[in-house]
């Protein structure tokens, strides 16, 4: 199995410097701007006292240390770890369901990094089966990556690249799919994790997979469309990542999925207890000031979903 040791490899050397400046981070006065983002939260009636000096950091990393950015971003975070139970409760991924899940549905964040500074992350299904509660116990899964993920990037990277795995899609999925789940999980993705989404490459396409991209596209705005490359083969793959960072499944030199995702499983069974302790950290819209955030609102579908920012 691929040791914890090895999971996230960090920048360092030129790569470190390259990414600094594409985060706008500047090493004389991060101390500074985290120190106003923590002074910021404190004063925030509904929101946590305090959080972890990393996530925060994290946070501004994502934001390019806008703090004006950061604290929206920080605010919508916590709101949604209130609205959303079934994607920020129970993260024990020693539960049986979720244990046995993440074997089934796989999507591990790969440990190296691309020449650019980009994080890699596979997503694959090795089951046809699925129901709707598999659908938010999978969302639930991938930002429990991704909050380990915020306390584990110590040094930042320059964005993240996704590969979705499409070989399983079939026609009984599509009745499936909850238009509440997936925007719930756009908009934590989007709006709530300061998570730059640089590409998505979509691997063992077919004709089906395409019905759910027209599905979903005019909920993208075109910045993000522009993002989405499809493969028939993983040769084309990779001309956009290098093998070295892929899985033997996909053609590449790196180590297979199936032990980084073992590793992944063992750090998040790590991460038990702090996970437990999160789940008071969340937004009180009882003390917020001026109006609550309205639920209906933030995630009434009426037809559409509500356009999302993309960095």
């Amino acid at each position: 199995m691929a040791s914890a040791s090895v999971m996230l490899v960090q920048p360092k050397g030129e790569l470190w410097e390259k990414i600094r400046v594409e985060l706008n981070e500047n090493v004389n006065t991060r101390d500074q701007d985290l120190a106003t983002i923590k002074d910021w939260l404190k004063k925030q009636p509904h929101l946590p006292d305090e959080w972890d000096d990393r996530c925060l950091m994290s946070f501004l990393r994502g934001c390019n240390f806008s703090l004006e950015k950061c604290k929206k971003k920080l605010d919508m975070y916590f709101t949604m770890r209130s609205a959303c139970p079934e994607f920020f409760a129970n993260r024990d991924i020693t539960r049986p369901e979720l244990h046995d899940l993440m074997k089934r549905a796989q999507g591990p964040t790969m440990p190296g990094l691309t020449p650019s500074g980009r994080r890699v992350t596979i997503c694959r299904a090795l089951d046809k089966r699925m129901d709707p509660q598999n659908l938010n116990d999978a969302f639930k899964i991938a930002m429990m990556i991704g909050d380990v993920r915020l306390m584990e990037e110590i040094e930042g990277v320059a964005g993240d690249i996704y590969i979705l795995d499409a070989s399983v899609v079939s026609p009984s999925h599509l009745g499936k799919l909850s238009p509440s789940a997936l925007k719930k999980f756009f908009i934590c993705v989007q709006e709530a994790y300061p998570i730059k989404l640089k590409e998505v490459h979509v691997v063992n396409t077919t004709p089906l997979v395409e019905t759910v991209y027209n599905i979903i596209k005019p909920f993208l705005k075109e910045k993000m469309r522009q993002r989405i490359h499809f493969h028939s083969s993983y040769t084309a793959l990779h001309e956009y990542v290098p093998k070295e960072l892929l899985p033997t499944e996909y053609g590449g030199t790196g180590s297979p999925l199936e032990e980084i995702n073992n590793a992944w499983i063992k750090k998040l069974e790590e991460y038990k207890d702090w996970f437990k302790a999160q789940e008071s950290l969340k937004a009180n819209e009882a003390l917020r000031p001026g109006k609550p955030t309205n639920y209906d609102e933030l995630f009434g579908i009426d037809g559409s979903f509500r356009q999302l920012a993309i960095d």
